[in-house]
């Protein structure tokens, strides 16, 4: 098969590659479409330390079911279908607590942090187990369904916050995550949603997907800001969506007392926090692993044009440009948030 491998770091090289290898209790899959996601940007250059070369990265994809193992019930030969990112065991402790996000000696598709090698869907052909799959509805494009990973994440964030429906939330970061954030939240009934970014694109972005207001952090004072838009308190939650010391101070010293602060972003390995305000203001910290079961949900959310994913995608290319449209979005081009390749063109 052809491939996009990251062949060193900073180097990847659309190739041939061998054939996966699959399992009894796994699927091959045809990929028909497969997204770029920051994670694999950033672990390109091997600051992150989880793309360890060679590895052929990519888990946000759709495609056709090729062939099944022998062990595979439910499941044929030209099933539309999408997978989580995440493989893990069914009888993991954290699994059967309905945590399989947390499972021990979980997996992530394309991914090589040291202890696991795990080669993803920038390719022609990818294997992964039946349990993670998820047929893709009638209506869906295999490029709208190659998205639906991020949106899982988002939705997973949301779901694990407390909501009411008058709420005023923050969303720190209006990357693709932090979009897919604001439009979860307008589904769930938000009363009022602030969006914070340095960019004002991206912001007015964030506006036509459902913000009621958006902040630029370079022109504003953002605490005083939302202070003024929450009746003088501050935010009744906060959604860090860039994962850096200065964005976590900032969601803090946005959110009211007795808040909860959902840590999505985790671009910096540590940051320092402001102990102090955390512990006299009562305000719950809890980070945000993942995906753990929004599938189903996000697929029929896109299916019922709740949530647009077609707004966040910037471009559709050849598996064989795909080194181009990673230096592209490295680079930080302006204006460009989700490319989506396409193994089969």
């Amino acid at each position: 098969m052809k491939a996009l491998v990251l062949e060193q770091y900073n180097k990847l090289v659309y190739k041939d590659w061998p054939d996966p290898v699959m399992a009894d209790d796994e699927v091959m899959i045809e990929v028909k479409a497969v997204g770029i996601c920051g994670s694999d940007v950033h672990g390109m250059d091997g600051s992150t330390g989880r793309r360890i070369p060679p590895i052929i990265m990519g888990h946000e994809a759709a495609g056709v079911i090729v062939s099944t193992g022998k062990d595979v019930e439910g499941w044929n030969p030209g099933d539309r279908v999408t997978f989580d990112s995440t493989i893990y065991r069914l009888d993991d402790w954290y699994t059967k607590k309905g945590l399989y996000n947390l499972s021990d000696n979980r997996m992530v598709l394309g991914v090589s942090p040291g202890d696991y090698r795990r080669h993803g869907a920038f390719a022609e052909l990818v294997n992964v187990p039946q349990h993670i799959l998820y047929r893709i509805p009638e209506g869906v494009s295999f490029t709208q369904a190659s998205m639906v990973e991020p949106v899982a994440v988002a939705a997973h964030a949301v779901d694990l916050t407390p909501l009411d429906r008058k709420d005023t939330a923050v969303v720190i970061g209006a990357g693709m995550i932090g979009l897919f954030v604001i439009q979860v939240l307008r589904s769930k009934g938000c009363g009022k949603i602030i969006v914070v970014d340095l960019e004002d694109d991206k912001l007015a972005l964030a506006k036509k997907l459902g913000a009621d207001h958006t902040l630029n952090a370079s022109k504003t004072d953002v605490k005083n800001e939302v202070y003024s838009l929450s009746e003088n308190r501050g935010a009744d939650v906060v959604f860090e969506v860039v994962g850096i010391a200065d964005t976590v101070k900032m969601a803090i010293e946005c959110a009211r007392k007795g808040a909860t602060v959902t840590l999505v972003g985790n671009l910096a390995p540590s940051v320092e926090l402001p102990l102090q305000t955390v512990v006299t203001q009562q305000i719950r910290l809890q980070g945000s692993c993942a995906i753990c079961g929004e599938y189903p949900m996000v697929l029929d959310m896109i299916a019922r044009r709740e949530v647009n994913v077609d707004a966040i995608l910037s471009a559709e290319a050849p598996l064989s440009e795909g080194a181009d449209w990673f230096r592209r979005l490295y680079n930080k081009e302006k204006g460009l948030l989700k490319v989506v390749l396409n193994p089969g063109s």
